[in-house]
């Protein structure tokens, strides 16, 4: 089975941490930096997963998440919100906005690797 994540991340070492993280593990690793044409690369990518910074440039994560989740296709995609907001009301605007899970930056590898793969199990 071909395992395929979408990471959009502006952060260049966030993106080769996480791209090592999930590529030992077998898994695909796609990236976009450009919170304008995130969604555009996600409907292209088709990814089993998606992990979504908040914090993008040209466009929220928030925004990005809210549309995916008013988009048949992919209103049940399984997308982890990774960021460095980590304020109660953030967390909360991301679960309203339909994240599947919510993680804080600085993350464990473990972490990240657990919730990829309890996602794509829920898919």
């Amino acid at each position: 089975m071909d395992k395929r994540v979408l990471l959009i991340e502006d952060e260049p070492s966030i993106i080769e941490a996480i791209r090592f993280i999930l590529t030992r593990d077998g898994w695909t690793v796609q990236t976009h930096s450009d919170g304008v044409s995130a969604l555009a690369r996600i409907h292209e990518a088709k990814p089993d997963v998606v992990i979504l910074d908040v914090m993008l440039p040209g466009r929220s994560g928030f925004d990005i998440l809210e549309d995916l989740r008013a988009d048949p296709a992919t209103a049940t995609l399984p997308v982890l919100v990774l960021t460095a907001k980590g304020q109660a009301a953030d967390r909360a605007r991301a679960e309203r906005a339909g994240a599947s899970l919510y993680m804080t930056k600085p993350f464990s590898n473990a972490e990240v690797l657990a919730s990829v793969r309890a996602l794509a199990g829920a898919t």
